[in-house]
């Protein structure tokens, strides 16, 4: 039965869709999909536009910074130009490897307008990470600010051009190296087919993959979130309370992740928003910038709204701007969501929950989870984010499975990514024959339509929304000559969600403490990747009868010892 808040959010989504934002379709790959037809056909448009109706508002703050949309977009337009003017050719690989920043964002706009493919490095990978990414999809340039700089450096035979930017001088001044020359120079007429970007994400084979993507699948997941926080708006106004100053948000998660790229950073180019930027997260430091900044918005992991929820200090701080505290990446506990709508709610009934589920490869977009119906059923993450998203529960076959039976989720938009970058056959496993891509989640849908995930496909574990590889942490440690065999799984954690675990079978005569094989492995993969716990077996793993590692019967195992080992600490602290 649909609740009433769903009736409302359908009409007004069926009252926009026939003014503001009317539909098209498009036929890609034999399937006819639905779009926004009013969306700009790529990026260099969708900026245009939006800058000349908000170019004197304020878009960025960082620190003492303050920067307004026509600020930003002037200097994008002059990387554009010197990339343009440089030799860069339309279709070209440039690497953005830094933290958030004004410039982080300039160089992904200029990049975009001058018709690069904006590869998104994860800033937190160590240097033989970023040149197994840099390879892979043969990046021609890359930009990096000092710290990833010096990790580029350290690549034996690195062939690729390194711009160092020091982001933490004023905008101007941080992107005058990627300035240089070529002004006025002629930018390329870019459509919807035109790749755009590559992100990259951790697959159960290991080695991260590039997904790239269109103009046409970015705009149009930019375009697919407008339209929910046009209908929310509606509502808003409805109810008599409509907003009264510009909107604001953090940008307290990392550019180079779906999330703050597409809902977060792109999005607000068309609503007019001021990104408050924090390139560390600091639970006390995003208390004093939303009340000094008026933020209206908060989305974040789940980590990060409960640090906030159960921050000592919080009731110093006045939160009561923020109607939404958002989150996505992973599932947030259902006491978590029931105290931030009691706890935190702003004197007009602000600081409603939302969860959102989307993936990389999806651009971010699928199900949404809103407000009341979010306490209604917080263990879901709610319907398919209309008007773009088309979701099935697929068995085997890729065929649909009845109505509360479990299957894999498939996502099927125009907003879908193209292809995994020089993977073919890796794309091919990706997608059904009409066009679903399969998400490696299992789940259901209930009788309203409402999504719950129960399980996941593929071997990933997901550490405060971000992925990691088991078979990835693996092949680090097996790099150590030490170790015989090894067996990673996922370890439930109050904070995170999920921390990876380990149990490590050593060669006979060799050994080492957990501490020393961290140490190890820091010098090897991103901080967030090495085992929380290790364990050591004196025995060889279990093994299937195809000879693989058990892995499910170890991580049933491990994570029971766990429980029993935080029961006992439990126990043992209550006694004294």
């Amino acid at each position: 039965m649909r609740t009433t808040l769903d009736r409302r959010m359908d009409d007004g989504l069926a009252a926009l869709t026939g003014t503001q934002l009317t539909l098209g379709e498009v036929m890609l790959n034999g399937v006819t999909l639905p779009t926004i037809a009013v969306a700009p056909p790529a990026l260099p448009h969708y900026f245009a536009h939006y800058v000349a109706q908000h170019r004197e508002a304020t878009f960025l703050v960082a620190g003492d910074e303050r920067l307004t949309f026509g600020q930003v977009y002037d200097e994008a337009q002059k990387i554009a130009q010197a990339l343009a003017g440089g030799g860069m050719a339309v279709g070209d690989r440039i690497g953005i490897a830094m933290r958030n920043s004004p410039s982080w964002i300039a160089l992904y706009m200029g990049i975009t307008m001058a018709g690069g493919i904006a590869c998104l490095l994860n800033g937190w990978w160590q240097s033989s990470e970023l040149a197994d990414a840099i390879g892979d999809v043969g990046c021609s340039l890359v930009f990096a600010d000092p710290p990833r700089a010096k990790r580029l450096a350290e690549i034996d035979g690195l062939q690729v051009r390194v711009i160092e930017i020091v982001d933490t001088l004023p905008l101007a001044q941080a992107i005058a190296p990627a300035t240089q020359g070529a002004a006025g120079a002629a930018l390329p007429e870019l459509d919807g087919d035109a790749n755009a970007t590559i992100l990259f994400t951790s697959g159960s084979t290991g080695q991260s993959k590039g997904a790239l993507s269109d103009h046409r699948a970015v705009v149009q997941a930019v375009f697919n979130y407008l339209a929910q926080a046009l209908v929310m708006l509606g509502i808003s106004t409805e109810d008599g309370s409509p907003p009264t100053t510009q909107p604001a948000t953090l940008l307290n998660v990392p550019l180079f992740h779906v999330t703050a790229e597409v809902p977060v950073f792109l999005q607000s180019f068309a609503m007019g928003r001021k990104l408050v930027l924090m390139p560390k997260w600091d639970a006390e430091e995003a208390m004093r910038l939303i009340e000094k900044e008026g933020v209206t918005y908060f989305v974040g992991v789940p980590l990060m709204s409960f640090e906030i929820l159960t921050h000592p200090n919080r009731t110093k701080y006045d939160l009561s701007t923020v109607t939404d505290f958002a989150a996505g990446g992973a599932p947030r506990p259902v006491e978590h969501v029931r105290r931030i709508k009691t706890e935190m709610g702003g004197p007009k009934g602000g600081g409603a929950p939302l969860l959102g589920y989307g993936l990389t490869e999806t651009n971010g977009i699928g199900c949404g989870n809103w407000r009341d119906n979010y306490l209604a059923k917080p263990n879901s993450t709610g319907r398919a984010s209309a008007p773009l998203v088309d979701l099935a529960i697929l068995d085997n076959a890729g065929r649909p499975v009845a109505q509360g039976e479990r299957g894999e989720i498939g996502i099927r938009s125009v907003a879908n990514f193209k292809e995994y970058w020089g993977r073919p056959d890796a794309t091919a496993a990706a997608f059904t024959a009409d066009r679903y891509f399969l998400t490696g989640d299992i789940g259901y849908l209930d009788e309203d339509g409402y999504l719950f995930i129960v399980d996941r496909k593929k071997d990933i574990i997901i550490r405060g929304g971000e992925n990691i590889s088991c078979q990835e942490v693996e092949a680090a440690i097996y790099e150590n000559p030490r170790v015989a065999e090894v067996a990673v799984f996922a370890l439930p954690d109050e904070r995170f969600g999920e921390v990876p675990g380990a149990v490590v079978v050593y060669r006979p005569g060799e050994d080492m403490t957990p501490d020393e094989l961290c140490a190890f492995l820091f010098a090897h993969i991103a901080a967030f990747k090495v085992p929380q716990r290790i364990w050591t077996s004196p025995n060889p793993l279990p093994r299937l009868g195809t000879e693989k590692i058990d892995r499910v019967a170890l991580r049933n195992a491990y994570q029971a010892l766990a429980a029993a080992e935080r029961e006992a600490g439990a126990q043992g602290v209550l006694a004294s």
